[in-house]
């Protein structure tokens, strides 16, 4: 967009003087939407456009105020009349696209940001929302990660697109690609502690256990207080038979979550295995009060073997 055509004003001209002249509405709204005063902005277009009707300008900055009055269909409606001016508008196409993702008209979105790729076909935010849309909206993975390709083109560093297309590598079970894309997002962001939790999920799914757990220790390093990290830790050790440290894990999750029946009832299934009976019935007992269906798991579960009498 062109300097004078997003710059704001800090004080709105009277309509006292003018109240006739268009650019004297659409300046007062352009004033009025700066301050976030938006009804008032809209007021102000609405008037600009009773003298031009055909301005993309004043469509264009309606759609923005609707959009943010929580008017969505309305603010397509504009971006639409605005696009009657500037049919190849890149921006008014990402704008529209957004809010028909807000309003889950996805593949309709999808369609919005193919047409401001049109006019600028490298453009990162663009390819990088269209594959949002298909990764998180539509599962279409395949097609979400040429998306994130696209992105990674214009931005070879980029967080957020090496994050996510190790999310659809993920669902895809391409897991060792998965890994290598979130390495690069953790290249980006090596504190970031989701990624290493992903990260984890990814390499356990591959089978590499030991990695894994690497993986989820990191998570926790950098946030302790991640449930999902901290259970699956445990989960990992107590199936590797290194009950101890899952019990010692456990207590993490239960720091975390004090009413979690799982961590309870593996807890349990851990201290009976290690032949401690009195803690897997002191937990046991945990589990079954916050969720008596436990009772019925205990009768075939062959962990509690060594507690059937």
């Amino acid at each position: 967009m062109l300097g004078w055509q997003t710059s704001y004003y800090a004080t709105y001209i009277p309509m006292e003087c003018r109240p006739d002249s268009y650019h004297d509405w659409y300046n007062q709204g352009n004033a009025l939407r700066d301050q976030q005063r938006y009804q008032e902005a809209l007021y102000s277009y609405d008037r600009a456009l009773d003298y031009n009707p055909y301005d993309y300008w004043s469509w264009y900055w309606r759609g923005d105020v609707l959009d943010a009055l929580g008017h969505l269909e309305e603010a397509i409606a504009s971006y639409e009349k605005a696009l009657e001016e500037q049919p190849t508008d890149y921006w008014a196409w990402c704008q529209k696209a957004s809010l028909l993702r807000q309003l889950g008209r996805y593949e309709e979105a999808i369609s919005s940001y193919d047409q401001a790729l049109q006019t600028r076909p490298q453009d990162y935010w663009a390819w990088y929302n269209r594959g949002r849309v298909a990764l998180e909206d539509l599962d279409w993975y395949e097609e979400a990660i040429i998306c994130f390709q696209k992105a990674l083109q214009a931005r070879p560093s980029d967080y957020w697109s090496w994050y996510r297309q190790g999310d659809a590598l993920r669902h895809l079970l391409r897991y060792n690609e998965a890994i290598s894309s979130y390495d690069q997002a953790l290249e980006a962001r090596p504190q970031d502690y989701w990624a290493w939790y992903r990260r984890g999920d990814a390499l356990r799914r591959y089978g590499r256990i030991e990695e894994a757990l690497v993986s989820y220790g990191q998570a926790l390093a950098i946030e302790p207080q991640d449930y999902w990290s901290a259970y699956k830790r445990s989960k990992m050790l107590q199936q590797l038979g290194r009950y101890q440290e899952a019990i010692e894990s456990y207590e993490q999750v239960l720091a975390i979550e004090p009413e979690d029946e799982y961590a309870w009832y593996n807890q349990a299934c851990c201290y009976a295995l290690l032949g401690n009976k009195e803690l897997a019935l002191a937990k046991l007992q945990q589990a079954i009060r916050l969720n008596i269906e436990n009772l019925e798991l205990v009768k075939s579960d062959s962990d509690f073997d060594i507690l059937r009498h």
